[in-house]
């Protein structure tokens, strides 16, 4: 399996650089759970630039306007169909904020107004690695009622070639995950664990 980074995408539009300390926390469960050859730092990669197609995992977020200009639409269509993965998540938790009714109208424009689906809770992702039967775990922020007060049972994704390409999230994962990773043993459950499924899955479809 080749070595995992944590990529993040850099756009220049909106709030790209949330959540900071999530990264950290992700690769230390991944160093926990898995034998996942990792890069201990995050990496961080201006879409508009080639460096993204350095990247087999490729994350970015924010909570405001997502709009791209043409260099990041080119790169995002081409770094998706030349196999990468993105995984996408909406730090607003709202179906209908900025980030959310804008990132959705930029992929209905790149891919097709059909495109971005609702993920099916039997999909592979969800066993990926650990097993969750009911789909994608809640987040105690849509719990504690932030956002549009829906607790999102779904995600969506754009499929290429029997693959997921695009991974979207309204559940606010990252700012879930935006704690020191020490913190993680007043947890009862490590509620990081379904970001190992999104890796696993992207480094092996």
């Amino acid at each position: 399996m080749a070595r995992f980074t944590f990529t993040r995408l850099q756009y220049t539009s909106g709030n790209w650089d949330v959540d900071q300390r999530m990264p950290a926390n992700l690769l230390h469960s991944l160093a926990e759970y898995t034998t996942i050859d990792l890069d201990p730092r995050e990496r961080v990669v201006p879409l508009a630039s080639t460096g993204v197609f350095d990247a087999r995992f490729a994350y970015m977020a924010g909570h405001r306007l997502v709009e791209f200009t043409a260099g990041e639409r080119a790169n995002f269509v081409r770094y998706v169909r030349g196999g990468g993965f993105v995984f996408a998540d909406d730090c607003n938790h709202d179906v209908d904020g900025l980030f959310a009714r804008s990132f959705e109208a930029q992929m209905a424009a790149l891919f097709g107004p059909e495109a971005l689906q609702k993920l099916p809770k039997g999909h592979e992702l969800y066993r990926a690695f650990f097993d969750f039967p009911d789909g994608p775990p809640t987040t105690g922020l849509e719990l504690n009622g932030w956002g549009d007060d829906l607790v999102h049972d779904y995600l969506k994704a754009i499929v290429l070639d029997g693959r997921i390409a695009v991974l979207y999230s309204n559940k606010d994962y990252g700012c879930e995950w935006d704690y020191d990773f020490r913190n993680k043993r007043f947890l009862a459950v490590d509620n990081t664990r379904f970001g190992v499924n999104i890796v696993a899955y992207a480094m092996t479809a």
